[in-house]
């Protein structure tokens, strides 16, 4: 988890949590970033997309590391970029950034590092180092802060990065992917000391993620940004039960299927299903979960069963995933009901119309 101070200021008013107002565009070869982002102070947003969709060019305009070709970013009542001319250098902003890399000075202890904020902020060394220590406590490492970098595990030294970071007291603290090294058992522990840590604080944050479970854990509200675009954005449950996009849709665990309406009937390739009742857009889209689906011998029997290829197969906690074609549909499955599946072979599917939500194209 790198940590990028750019927080500089020591009067309350600067360091208070402030909200995020930001209009960025970023044009880099075939490459656009078009994106508005709000951000209420004291709140937590998630920005999830896929790789390459600008999560990180978006963050680092508003730290001040990336130039942008028009736009505004504005942090509470102060105006950090008005134009690609008029921006406010990283060191001034009130902001901090950090990602998967701690960055922490190796030839510092875990308490210098953390005192190292504090100093630069005006701190007399001997307020620091207690102020270092209290955040060591907080982060669970009391004891451990004689220790170098090289003597900590992954985990510790990225507590030791975010006790740094938010010891400094930042208006907003902007998170990139920091948990995407971490082994499953320490990212989850690093989840829940941000959730504590940042709502003890009331710090207002961006969390960029490709992990549904980080938004779910850190975020009120949820922003997903696809090729530049943010493709939608609301509370977290909101987005993740009607997701409008096929990515937004593989976040939240469920199969997003585009289809067209006529008199009686949905349908998206060899799938029909009953007119939703009430429906009143020409072609929304099916949202169902893939445990919903089953595998089913024969040949298709009417409504909700339909014959698909494999396309291939992705091994879950529970078992299989089988993907298909025509339409692209994920299928949970045993592990032993996976057995002989092949991509390329035909299989019958079913999904209960019951089981199926529609909702309207965005």
């Amino acid at each position: 988890m790198s940590a990028v101070a750019t927080h500089a200021g020591t009067d309350a008013a600067s360091r208070a949590a402030a909200g995020i107002d930001a209009r960025v565009v970023v044009r880099r070869g075939g490459f656009a970033l078009e994106a508005v982002l709000h951000v209420p102070a004291g709140s937590v947003v998630a920005l999830m997309g896929p790789s390459g969709a600008g999560k990180s060019t978006l963050l680092g305009v508003l730290a001040g590391l990336t130039a942008f070709d028009d736009g505004h970013v504005h942090l509470g009542g102060r105006v950090l970029d008005a134009s690609p001319a008029r921006r406010t250098p990283p060191a001034s902003r009130g902001v901090v950034l950090l990602g998967q890399d701690p960055r922490l000075f190796p030839h510092l202890s875990a308490l210098d590092n953390v005192a190292f904020g504090l100093r630069v902020h005006g701190a007399t060394r001997a307020a620091a180092s207690v102020g270092a220590a209290d955040w060591l406590r907080r982060v669970g490492l009391e004891g451990l802060g004689g220790r170098r970098p090289a003597q900590l595990s992954g985990g510790q030294q990225q507590r030791v990065a975010l006790a740094r970071a938010l010891a400094t007291t930042p208006a907003a603290i902007l998170l990139d992917e920091p948990l995407t090294s971490l082994d499953t058992e320490t990212a989850g522990d690093v989840r829940a000391l941000l959730h504590q840590q940042l709502a003890a604080t009331g710090t207002t944050a961006v969390v960029a993620t490709h992990d549904a479970v980080d938004a779910v854990a850190l975020a009120n509200r949820l922003v997903v940004l696809e090729d530049g675009r943010v493709t939608q954005s609301g509370p977290v449950r909101e987005v993740l039960a009607s997701p409008a996009t096929r990515f937004a849709a593989a976040v939240a665990g469920l199969n997003r299927v585009e289809g067209r309406t006529d008199a009686a009937t949905w349908r998206a390739g060899s799938l029909v299903l009953p007119v939703p009742a009430g429906a009143q857009h020409p072609s929304p889209a099916a949202v169902f979960r893939p445990s919903d689906v089953r595998v089913v011998d024969g040949p298709p029997r009417g409504l909700g069963e339909w014959t698909a290829p494999v396309v291939r197969l992705e091994q879950t906690p529970a078992g299989v995933r089988v993907r298909t074609g025509d339409p692209d549909v994920a299928v949970d499955v045993a592990a032993d009901r996976a057995a002989g599946l092949a991509p390329g072979a035909a299989i019958t599917l079913r999904v209960d119309p019951t089981d199926v939500r529609f909702v309207a194209e965005p």
